[in-house]
């Protein structure tokens, strides 16, 4: 009775922000519905759109998706905190409103989880593509927690929109709504040492990356560091947090030197690694559904 009871309850919930989607949001919402892990709900959580990103989220007709909004701009981890509140899941995913989830992404996730029970949050590997859906490479999860945590100041390598864990941790590790731009990396910093991270080495989600914003990534590098020299100087470790607050700042410095003499493009292909032929061809597979 009581394994008919489990598989009877909602198993994932899947916490979706949206900022002016309206491009993008109705293939990212039907590559939930292709999955073939079928027991879910979908929270598309609106963060102030100024666009038609609610009309195509409620023009969906499925009782496992709830659209939810308050008019008001408050950021991702805004957002994600509020989705982790009101989530029914045993477990929650993370997606974006512009990326695509591969047919078989909650079922692999789930299944891992389910047999790796000291597990806290999984990770997967991703595609990277722009928008006109070409392919600018792949970027491969590390699979054990010493690979992700092997550099905390640096950051680590586990995408944010792969994320799928158990809803009772995100509760216990809550997104910081005053870490917007480096929420995620925040949240494993403050996390890793009492968690347990891994990733699958499969491509399950493919990554929308067209440009890179510099501000954006200003902003992200400094909430990081300022984070790091916290979190390590707490810990007594001030030279790692002196070291962690220079390598961003030499990172930073990269980015803009890049971003600022045209070279956008040549750095989103740097950071991605290679990609080959059975890579594509499940891509335009994923894509055609």
């Amino acid at each position: 009775m009581a394994d008919f009871k489990k598989a009877l309850s909602l198993r994932i919930s899947i916490g979706m922000p949206v900022f002016n989607c309206e491009n993008t949001l109705a293939i990212a919402i039907r590559s939930i519905l292709n999955q073939s892990y079928t027991n879910w709900e979908l929270l598309v959580m609106d963060d102030g759109s100024a666009d038609r990103s609610l009309e195509v989220a409620r023009n969906f007709v499925d009782p496992r998706i709830s659209v939810f909004t308050d008019g008001a701009r408050r950021g991702i981890a805004y957002r994600l905190r509020e989705a982790v509140e009101i989530s029914r899941g045993e477990y929650f995913a993370r997606m974006d409103g512009d990326d695509i989830a591969y047919p078989q992404r909650l079922e692999r996730q789930i299944g891992y989880l389910e047999q790796h029970l000291k597990v806290d949050l999984l990770g997967c590997s991703m595609l990277i593509f722009k928008t006109d859906g070409s392919v600018l490479g792949t970027r491969r999860a590390p699979e054990s927690h010493e690979t992700i945590c092997r550099h905390p100041w640096a950051g680590f390598y586990i995408g944010h929109p792969t994320w799928m864990g158990r809803t009772e941790w995100f509760r216990v590790h809550e997104y910081d709504a005053k870490t917007a731009g480096a929420e995620d990396q925040v949240l494993l910093l403050r996390s890793f040492s009492t968690s347990r991270f891994a990733g699958l080495p499969d491509i399950l989600c493919g990554y929308r990356e067209d440009r890179l914003v510099l501000r954006k990534i200003l902003r992200s590098r400094y909430v990081f560091s300022i984070a790091v020299f916290r979190e390590f100087f707490k810990r007594g470790h001030y030279f790692i947090a002196i070291r962690g607050v220079l390598e961003q700042c030499f990172k930073a410095l990269t980015d803009t030197f890049a971003i600022t003499t045209g070279l956008n493009y040549l750095i989103l292909r740097h950071r991605a690694a290679p990609f080959d032929q059975v890579d594509l061809q499940r891509w335009e597979e994923v894509r055609a559904r």
